[in-house]
């Protein structure tokens, strides 16, 4: 078990619709190994962000477990499943969502202010990063100042500041053209071997799920892995 970084059982969410009641997830059972990169695909509108969403502890089941570094969500407070989102998860979306005010090296560094660490410690964490992420000579660049790829570059390096045991990814691909979306997966690659990250990717691109370790595909509200 000490191998399991994020597992989910018997996972249910519904939605009120009006008078009718939604199953967007009918029992979901998943487990998550240090190191691996799975891919989640599925049709738009089954229900892959709102399990995304469940796993990251963003949003509630209605049935079911969701437990990250063996510590159940369900039984732990508001402010504890905040800390631990923030200390043992990074998330990426689509959009990069950086501040256009502040540098690469500043948006990085933001986690770990939040988190409670001085400056000089924060600003060298998140150079290092950037660095890791080929970007040390873009680090005082504002968004605006860089590419798509680039952008989404500073935003793994952001989701990696307070060393995640897991990192979960919303079509990070979606929105870059197809050589930013083969080095957005070179770089995944690297990162999950050299800092012993998990990788959890929601995407509609079929080249890239077919990189990772496993592929599960969700149908129906049931997540199946696909066989290789």
């Amino acid at each position: 078990m000490d191998n399991i970084v994020l597992s989910c059982a018997n996972v249910t969410k519904d939605y009120d619709e009006g008078p009718q009641r939604v199953s967007v997830l009918k029992g979901v059972d998943f487990q998550l190994q240090r190191a691996q990169r799975v891919a989640i695909v599925g049709a738009s509108g089954s229900g892959k962000s709102t399990l995304l969403n469940v796993l990251g502890g963003l949003d509630k089941p209605s049935g079911g477990e969701v437990t990250v570094l063996g510590q159940a969500f369900s039984k732990l407070s508001e402010n504890k499943r905040g800390k631990v989102r923030n200390q043992s998860m990074g998330f990426v979306y689509q959009f990069h969502h950086l501040l256009p005010e502040f540098s690469a090296l500043e948006n990085v560094a933001m986690p770990l202010l939040i988190a409670g660490q001085d400056k000089k410690a924060a600003q060298d964490k998140a150079q290092e990063l950037l660095s890791e992420v080929g970007l040390i000579e873009r680090i005082h660049h504002k968004p605006a100042e860089l590419s798509g790829g680039e952008r989404q570059r500073v935003a793994i390096a952001r989701a990696l500041a307070n060393d995640p045991a897991c990192v979960l990814m919303d079509e990070p691909t979606g929105n870059l053209d197809k050589d930013n979306a083969m080095a957005i997966q070179q770089l995944m690659m690297s990162l999950s071997k050299s800092l012993a990250i998990s990788f959890v990717v929601v995407t509609h691109d079929e080249q890239l799920a077919h990189t990772l370790d496993l592929v599960y595909e969700l149908a129906d509200g049931v997540l199946i892995e696909r066989a290789s």
